[in-house]
C-alpha cells in the first residue's frame, strides 16, 4: 500500500466549442398534443398489428418492434425541418 496518496495537479478543461443555449420548453397547443398522441397510437397500432403478423407467420425475417419508443418517433420527427434533415432508420444493419 502507498505511503501517500498521489497528489498530481491538473490544469482545468477548457472546451474547445462554446457551450449550446439552454434547452427551452416547447409550449404546444392542445391541438398539437392531440395530433402528436394520434401519430403515437398509430405507430403503436401498426406495431400490434405487425406483432400480429409475424407470430401468425405472415412476415418473414426480423421483427423488431417499436412498442413503447413511439413518443421517441413523434418527438423527433416534430422537431425535424424538411427542408434540412433527414432521418434514416434501421435496426442493426438488417
Amino acid at each position: 500500500m502507498a505511503k501517500a496518496p498521489a497528489r498530481a495537479k491538473s490544469e482545468p478543461l477548457v472546451s474547445n466549442r462554446p457551450r449550446p443555449d439552454e434547452p427551452q420548453p416547447y409550449q404546444a397547443s392542445k391541438e398539437e398534443l392531440l395530433e402528436l398522441y394520434k401519430q403515437m397510437l398509430l405507430i403503436r397500432r401498426f406495431e400490434e398489428k405487425a406483432g400480429q403478423l409475424y407470430g401468425l407467420g405472415f412476415i418473414g425475417g426480423f421483427c423488431h418492434l417499436y412498442i413503447g419508443q413511439e413518443a421517441v418517433a413523434v418527438g423527433l420527427q416534430s422537431a425535424l425541418d424538411g427542408e434540412k434533415d433527414s432521418v434514416i432508420t434501421g435496426y442493426r444493419d438488417h
